[in-house]
């Protein structure tokens, strides 16, 4: 079993907070479940209920911008981005003023159903000029986030995990400034993941390695700004390019790498796993990655072809997969 930690969030928000006053937390009603409960019983001056009304949230936090306030909003990132999507662009992203949207559940993490998924959300913040969007895959991401998004002037959109979250990473690697982890270099065909789909993507490229087949995989943790130096190299020489998101394909990672490969003419072919323009529906992650092929078993199945042949690798192996506890994953690994 990989390591977790858990509510790697709740203690880390409190830390951080401690020499930073400016720094508010605003909660739409879910402050346990997107473990704000640690902040709001450490600082109470400084936390904010706005109960279950997330327009007037958003512009509270865009007059405490104003005011020299740093405001942190937690809340389901459905809440954070479709809800309230003039109030972002119009009072927030318009004036490129430095609020941070922390949106926890992403895509299909909850069994929740349509009104809990956040299944566009990427689509939706992209769009928005001034916006960084940031994605978390593990604890260290997890923890690493908050410094490395609180200098950025201006309005920033984090995917967040809560509850048991896995340890892939070296905790001393932070967050990293490249955009991403480049996470195996060799082979001519290449996997890029993002969030919850980055475990799905190592498991399914362990299983393929000890078979001998080499893939070359890249981690993007900020969508954007997009980090296009990072991707072009590992774009080059590839011959065939999956991506892997909680998300669906239209407007999220499949479409940011379709759209630099265009761009440099890559002669690369693309092929996008994802929500296949479709809601999902209410049931347990792992059901769900597996029902939209989100998980290792379909990136797996997609890759046996552009490898030309078939590597018999069974659903017990690809789940029993172990993430080293004593030297968690660094670039180049596996």
């Amino acid at each position: 079993m990989t390591r977790v930690a858990t509510r790697p969030h709740a203690g880390n928000l409190v830390r951080f907070a401690a020499n930073r006053p400016e720094l508010l937390v605003l909660s739409a009603d879910l402050t346990a479940s997107c473990e704000a409960d640690d902040f709001r019983a450490t600082y109470p001056d400084r936390f904010i209920s706005c109960s279950m009304a997330e327009q007037n949230m958003v512009s509270m936090a865009a007059g405490l911008a104003r005011e020299g306030f740093v405001p942190y909003l937690h809340t389901f990132a459905v809440f954070l981005t479709r809800r309230v999507f003039d109030q972002v662009a119009m009072s927030v992203a318009y004036p490129n003023l430095k609020v941070r949207f922390v949106g926890f559940l992403p895509g299909i993490t909850t069994p929740g159903g349509v009104t809990h998924q956040a299944i566009d959300d990427v689509a939706l913040m992209r769009v928005i000029p001034n916006m960084s969007i940031f994605e978390c895959a593990d604890a260290t991401e997890v923890e690493g986030v908050l410094q490395q998004v609180h200098e950025i002037n201006g309005p920033v959109y984090i995917r967040m995990l809560r509850g048991d979250v896995p340890l892939l990473f070296p905790k001393e690697d932070g967050f990293g400034h490249k955009g991403g982890r480049l996470l195996a270099s060799t082979g001519t065909t290449g996997v890029v993941s993002t969030g919850v789909c980055t475990q799905e993507a190592i498991r399914a490229r362990s299983c393929l390695a000890r078979r001998g087949a080499e893939i070359r995989h890249l981690h993007v943790n900020r969508i954007k700004p997009w980090p296009a130096q990072l991707v072009d190299e590992f774009l080059h020489g590839l011959s065939n390019v999956v991506s892997l998101e909680n998300h669906s394909v239209i407007g999220g990672l499949g479409s940011a790498v379709a759209e630099q490969m265009a761009s440099q003419g890559s002669g690369a072919r693309l092929h996008r796993l994802g929500l296949q323009d479709t809601y999902a529906h209410g049931a347990s992650k792992s059901y769900l990655m597996r029902e939209y092929a989100l998980d290792a078993r379909a990136l797996v199945d997609t890759l046996e072809p552009l490898l030309g042949r078939p590597f018999h690798i069974t659903d017990e192996e690809l789940e029993t997969v172990e993430i080293s506890t004593d030297r968690r994953l660094r670039a180049e690994d596996l």
